[in-house]
């Protein structure tokens, strides 16, 4: 029995002792919920509804629970019910009722997890979004890592998500970057405000490559040369380089593109059209402290360059107008200060910033070797980078490693500790169960132990303390998925792999014995184990898969 479906027995239990007692079942919620208790010592799960209910219906609350323990101890599945404090109802489950648990997830493979819980949700995701000017650094890694997850989480709760990245082709950053190519090509020491690092000689190279007449233009046209071919060359590394690091996206949202359409000047008449723009100083304003802003925002100069914040606004709408209803954006720790700003554009617009807008910040990472942080790429020179981080730990670890975490606090990432081949490397303690349990369905195999047709199984002989615990941590996963994508927090996936189900499977292997032992006969006992072996390989492979992280069979 899943938790749903107990929750489901909860109401009908509830349902019952209303129209017994008289009351008015209006008050009765369309669904309820179980959990599971804290101490095991209190039972299997434990239900509030007589609390919720009993002012709505003027009972008191225990008297509410007594009568709802007394029905519900009457449903098929039911072991006992106990009441505790002002009106708790913890709820055991009889053997068969629980380890049916087992057939269920194994027949939903790789759906069990899944629900419709943000059905009807259409949700832009934009993250990473680094300006290419450079390769990825650690911080737009954990955005990959987080992001990705996220989305896989959204769409396995039934929401419509669109994934996207922006790239700014323009502006001042492109201009330092295109003469940093035009210094390195000849051969000159980079602009003071420039970019550095062997990366910049090697796109150089290329552009001359590819483009041979640069070297005869004058700087200005050699210039324009770096900047379109570098742009382009530099981009294609960071799609690749996230693609190999399983990230793909829906979306690669050109900024150039806003201003070739005249989408600036689109967002800036729907602006004006709302009433919240006004000129002062030749400059166009966007009244954003009316909506709690500290202090209004430029959208146009007075030499009639737009700002950048003309170009987020217009992205916004953008983004809208696709029919988006909730716009989430993910920035960097130095971005806390675009929060105000953008949710007070979202109101100009006319939108409810609350509903429409979402904005996450991460914190910052580091990588340590030797216990001392990294601070110098080899390639990049400046930062750490994607591939860095992954030529240490590998992509699995570096996925795991930073999706682990909640993004709103800073992290370090030990390289010795996660490329470690024990329990202590929370990666490793996860597949390590992943490849445990394939093993033990490859070892029963050949030695005639196979589950058998699920009319076969016998979930009442799953009774042990460890088989118990197995399975009610399994039933969580559901609801942990759910959450993990209503909160926008990934990390409660990998720590529900490593704390719940990692930890209670080792404790059932060590204490049930699912192969026959010797010349042992192969019994229903056996088969039933099998079940639940099985049941934990599906979860963990169906959890990892969210965080982009591989199940292996073998280790």
């Amino acid at each position: 029995m899943t938790p749903a479906e107990l929750a489901s027995v909860v109401l009908t239990a509830a349902h019952a002792v209303f129209e017994q007692r008289g009351l008015d079942r209006a008050a009765l919620p369309a669904s309820t919920v179980v959990e599971r208790p804290r101490n095991p010592e209190h039972g299997d799960y434990a239900s509030t509804l007589a609390l919720q209910l009993s002012k709505k219906v003027g009972v008191p609350p225990r008297e509410l629970a007594t009568a709802l323990a007394d029905e519900l101890g009457r449903a098929e599945g039911v072991k006992s019910v106990e009441i505790a404090g002002p009106g708790f109802l913890n709820i055991r489950l009889d053997a068969a009722a629980a380890g049916q648990l087992a057939r269920v997830i194994v027949e939903a493979g790789a759906e069990y997890g899944r629900s419709d819980r943000l059905a009807g949700e259409k949700i832009n995701l934009e993250f990473v979004s680094a300006n290419p000017t450079g390769p990825v650094h650690i911080g737009g890694v954990r955005w990959a890592a987080v992001g990705d997850a996220l989305s896989r989480l959204l769409r396995a709760t039934g929401a419509d998500v669109g994934t996207e990245y922006y790239f700014n082709d323009a502006g001042s950053q492109i201009d330092r970057f295109a003469r940093s190519l035009l210094a390195a090509a000849k051969g000159e020491p980079a602009p003071e405000d420039g970019y550095g690092g062997a990366y910049i000689a090697e796109i150089a190279t290329e552009v001359q490559a590819r483009r041979p007449e640069v070297r005869s233009l004058d700087d200005d046209a050699a210039q324009e040369v770096f900047r379109v071919e570098g742009v382009a060359l530099m981009f294609d590394e960071i799609r690749s380089s996230l693609r190999d690091f399983g990230v793909e996206f829906d979306t690669y949202f050109n900024e150039k593109d806003l201003h070739d359409r005249g989408e600036l000047d689109l967002a800036l008449n729907r602006l004006r059209a709302q009433g919240h723009l006004y000129e002062s100083d030749g400059a166009t304003w966007l009244r954003t402290t009316d909506f709690g802003d500290d202090k209004d925002r430029v959208l146009r100069k007075s030499n009639g360059e737009w700002t950048y914040f003309a170009a987020d606004c217009a992205y916004y709408l953008d983004k809208r107008e696709r029919g988006f209803e909730r716009v989430v954006i993910m920035l960097g720790a130095d971005h806390h200060g675009y929060i105000g700003r953008m949710k007070a554009m979202a109101a100009c617009f006319g939108d409810d910033p609350e509903r429409n807008l979402e904005i996450l910040i991460g914190q910052l990472v580091n990588l340590l070797r030797d216990g001392a942080p990294m601070r110098m790429s080899k390639r990049a020179g400046t930062v750490i980078t994607l591939e860095d981080l992954v030529e240490a730990i590998g992509v699995d670890a570096s996925r795991y490693a930073l999706a682990r975490y909640s993004s709103d606090s800073p992290i370090d990432i030990d390289i010795e500790l996660w490329t470690r081949a024990t329990r202590d490397n929370p990666v490793y303690y996860v597949q390590y169960v992943a490849a445990r349990t394939a093993g033990v369905a490859r070892n029963a195999a050949e030695v005639g132990l196979v589950p058998g047709d699920a009319d076969a199984f016998r979930p009442e002989l799953l009774d042990h303390e460890k088989e118990n615990e197995l399975l009610k941590a399994l039933a969580e996963f559901p609801a942990v998925v759910a959450t993990a994508a209503e909160l926008r927090e990934p990390h409660r996936v990998a720590r529900y792999l490593e704390e719940s189900v990692a930890a209670s499977y080792h404790r059932f292997y060590d204490n049930c014995r699912v192969l026959p032992l010797g010349d042992e006969d192969v019994t229903d006992l056996h088969r039933a184990r099998l079940w639940l072996n099985n049941a934990t390989r599906t979860v963990i492979a169906n959890g990892l898969h969210l965080l982009g992280v591989s199940a292996p069979e073998r280790m």
